[in-house]
């Protein structure tokens, strides 16, 4: 799909399951924190953890009913650990081409603070945003109208567009306030796998793409 682009145009993106599949990261950190459990063959503890993921058992009450080790260092090596993860593809020449095109690009993620901007250094493109949202630095999560009214409020008389993949939360705001929406489809590997109890009308996006590097720029 065509995307025109110009001076007054802010294109704000989701981060997880939007610019990289969040199931990575959640892979990454499985794997930091097997290798500080255990010196060698940290492998089979990976494997395990990752089975127990895949069938919705609490992973990290595993751990420490197996292992001296406590919550606290486990959550702590989860959301603070520089994480092994590489954008999807078309994702950075989208972003070039937004900026060729003179518009603002945005980010707006639910999350903890360290932890997202560690995800955006690791995908090698924290540098492009103009303005980055992040739920625990303004104290508000989506769908709150605050995440979104920020944006509206530092870039005025724009033409909006969100780009992000959770139906539950993502849209609703911008569909009030009358911004361009556009639903990245579930590649079959989305930590939230529910949209299909999210089809109201305020909830869907207005178009949706099969993958981020569908979109095109023009000017």
């Amino acid at each position: 799909m065509d995307m025109k682009v110009d001076a007054k145009t802010v294109i704000c993106f989701d981060l997880d399951d939007t610019l990289y599949n969040e199931i990575d990261f959640l892979k990454s950190a499985y794997k930091e924190i097997a290798k500080h459990i255990v010196d060698e063959k940290w492998e089979f503890l990976y494997a395990k953890m990752l089975s127990l993921y895949r069938k919705s058992e609490n992973v990290f009450e595993f751990l420490t009913s197996n292992y001296p080790i406590s919550i606290d260092i486990l959550l702590n090596i989860y959301r603070n650990h520089i994480p092994n993860i590489e954008p999807f593809k078309g994702v950075f020449s989208l972003l070039i081409a937004i900026k060729k095109a003179n518009g603002s690009i945005c980010i707006i993620t639910d999350g903890r603070s360290l932890t997202q901007r560690n995800k955006l250094k690791a995908l090698g493109i924290i540098d492009l945003f103009d303005t980055i949202i992040i739920s625990e630095e303004i104290g508000t999560e989506k769908p709150n109208i605050n995440n979104y009214k920020t944006i509206e409020d530092k870039f005025p008389n724009c033409t909006y567009t969100y780009i992000a993949d959770n139906f539950k939360k993502d849209f609703i705001i911008p569909n009030q306030r009358y911004w361009n929406s556009i639903g990245i489809i579930d590649n079959g590997l989305n930590i939230h796998n529910n949209c299909f109890d999210y089809q109201s009308k305020k909830n869907i996006p207005k178009q949706l793409v099969a993958k981020i590097d569908c979109i095109q720029i023009v000017k």
